[in-house]
């Protein structure tokens, strides 16, 4: 009875062993290995560990931005309108200033993504890339010199 239970658990730590292996690529001495039994030696490949989305929002400066535009644009209808067109002018320069200045008070929330690469050396390395919709968790990489993730496949 002891030896089917010490045999089952051994077939299930092996199995369980064995599907942790092909979930990722193991890395021994610089050299990777696919979970298909392929290996590939390459200083400048690793593993994706984790993808973290990044938003940095915009200035949220709208309502002072367009007090300034107001005011910026109230001065220069001002400057261009002459007689009776002047208060047209100043009034039309002020709303149009308003407007400017609150879409530009707004502006400027920016979307990224920061991946975390195991490479084959062990190190750690995390890169930010604006698009990391084609790169999953456990898939191969290579990274350039200028930051720019490959899958490879």
């Amino acid at each position: 009875m002891k030896i089917k239970s010490l045999s089952s658990l051994a077939i299930v730590v092996v199995l369980g062993i064995a599907g942790i292996g092909a979930a990722s690529a193991q890395s021994r001495n610089g050299v990777l290995v696919r979970s298909d039994g392929i290996y590939i030696r390459c200083d400048q490949c690793g593993t994706v560990e984790r993808i973290d989305q990044n938003i940095t929002q915009g200035g949220g400066h709208g309502t002072a931005g367009a007090v300034i535009g107001a005011i910026a644009g109230g001065v220069l209808g001002n400057q261009i309108g002459k007689g009776k067109g002047r208060a047209l002018a100043t009034a039309g320069g002020a709303v149009g200033g308003g407007f400017a200045g609150h879409a530009i008070g707004n502006a400027g929330s920016q979307q990224n993504w920061t991946v975390r690469i195991k490479m084959g050396n062990g190190s750690i390395m995390n890169v930010q890339v604006k698009d990391a919709s084609a790169i999953r968790v456990g898939d191969l990489v290579q990274v350039d010199a200028n930051g720019n993730i490959t899958r490879i496949r």
